[in-house]
């Protein structure tokens, strides 16, 4: 609702930031790794305890992410190339927030190490099936990796059945990231 309704209004404010700063020779992937950047230190400063000020920043960097399209409008730089890279760095900075927001609230239960990983193991496990349909909505094949859903599936259940929640928690954030990167570079390279 957000993006077919209030995307076009703000829209009309962001473009002429986009024509300054691509004038000035701003990259629409120098903004969307920027904003990334920034999300990562809000989700840093939510991890320890200051929720409103982390939330402030976060909302700062997806602001500065939200202007790459209307840098790469005014640059003439629009790519589905970078198209992918913004969708697949928005969904790192999701996790990346609520894995800060995991940590505040775990540290006041002690456990802040297992509720992490658990954050950990629902964003890879997000993000390799969405990598997956934008390389595929691309033309691409988006397969690669280790961790599809069934080896997900099987690795979850058989940890719970044998009592090794932890070790499970860990192999499974490792494969599924490992997956994520796997997929994100076989794609990202396809565009070439």
């Amino acid at each position: 609702m957000i993006d077919t309704r209030v995307r076009p209004r703000v829209t009309r404010f962001l473009e002429p930031i986009g024509r300054a700063l691509a004038s000035i020779g701003v990259t629409p992937t120098a903004m969307t790794a920027l904003g990334l950047a920034i999300v990562i230190v809000g989700s840093i400063v939510i991890s320890t305890g200051a929720l409103r000020s982390g939330a402030v920043i976060v909302l700062v960097g997806s602001i500065l992410d939200g202007l790459d399209g209307s840098v790469a409008r005014a640059a003439g730089m629009v790519t589905a190339r970078g198209a992918f890279l913004d969708s697949v760095f928005d969904r790192i900075g999701e996790i990346a927030a609520f894995a800060g927001l995991g940590v505040a609230i775990a540290r006041e239960t002690g456990d802040a190490a297992a509720l992490l990983l658990i954050v950990l193991a629902i964003g890879g496990a997000m993000l390799v099936p969405y990598i997956r349909s934008r390389a595929e909505v691309e033309g691409f094949n988006g397969k690669a990796g280790l961790m599809g859903r069934a080896e997900r599936v099987l690795l979850f259940t058989v940890g719970l059945l044998l009592g090794l929640v932890e070790p499970m928690l860990w192999i499974f954030v490792i494969l599924v990231w490992i997956t994520a990167l796997m997929r994100f570079i076989d794609t990202y390279r396809s565009f070439e």
